[in-house]
């Protein structure tokens, strides 16, 4: 099978399938240019309220395609930097299922997500410095912010790999699941995702961001989406809410 990235929607949310089984799910340069389109494609669906990302069989992804940095590295670096972006810039709740390997690119990928679950046996590491690479400036901030300097330095200097156990304690990963049950766990947690206000979390998700300059939007936002009022009503009546306000208008 050629390396691709595949995807599907069910049930309001959108799984990407890292797919490269020669190469551990490594991403070649075309993988990288199709990730943006496809994230703007499931950004604008209005059917879709949540994204996961995968890798198919056991692992989640090695990282980049080594060729590709043999013929252009500062292409492949530009190329892989363009997707986390476009990931991280998503506007609904992105999550990372992890299985097996989330190195290299496979980390820069992950880290981009809004959250990221695991599961026991994986294994997550930061390489560029096994390959004299300098680690992008805006990657290197999302990791710190994740995980903090000291922890950061670790994986940038030492390019060593880490348990999910000692990712959790670090805060690169949320939650660690046993062997057979992230996938259960992971269709729990987007069914909860799906049905929370979209309103709330595309706000929550442009402040933890750092955009602190559009609170009068948001606030606009609220006043004319009719979430509140339908929250406020669906507890006191005891029964689920229906939320109108989409991020896709």
């Amino acid at each position: 099978m050629e390396p691709q990235l595949q995807h599907r929607v069910t049930d309001s949310v959108a799984t990407v399938v890292i797919r490269h089984p020669a190469k551990r799910n490594a991403m070649t340069a075309a993988m990288w240019r199709s990730l943006p389109p496809l994230l703007g494609t499931l950004a604008a669906d209005p059917d879709v309220r949540a994204l996961v990302l995968t890798g198919a069989g056991g692992t989640f992804c090695a990282g980049a395609d080594i060729s590709t940095l043999r013929e252009s590295p500062e292409e492949a670096q530009g190329l892989a930097v363009a997707a986390e972006e476009a990931l991280a810039a998503f506007p609904k709740p992105t999550l990372a299922a992890i299985r097996g390997h989330c190195v290299g690119g496979g980390a820069q990928l992950a880290a981009a997500c809004d959250l990221r679950f695991a599961e026991e046996g994986a294994l997550f590491g930061v390489t560029p410095a096994k390959l004299g690479i300098v680690y992008p400036a805006s990657s290197t901030r999302r990791l710190v912010a994740l995980v903090g300097p000291a922890a950061a330095k670790y994986l940038l200097f030492s390019g060593e790999l880490i348990d999910a156990e000692r990712a959790l304690r670090t805060g690169l990963v949320d939650e660690v699941l046993p062997e057979g049950e992230l996938d259960k766990r992971v269709a729990e947690f987007t069914r909860i995702l799906v049905s929370r206000s979209q309103l709330t979390q595309a706000a929550a998700k442009e402040f933890a961001g750092g955009l602190t300059d559009r609170d009068g939007h948001w606030v606009e936002q609220a006043r004319g989406s009719g979430d509140t009022a339908e929250g406020v009503a669906a507890f006191l009546e005891r029964r689920q809410p229906r939320f109108t306000w989409t991020t896709s208008g």
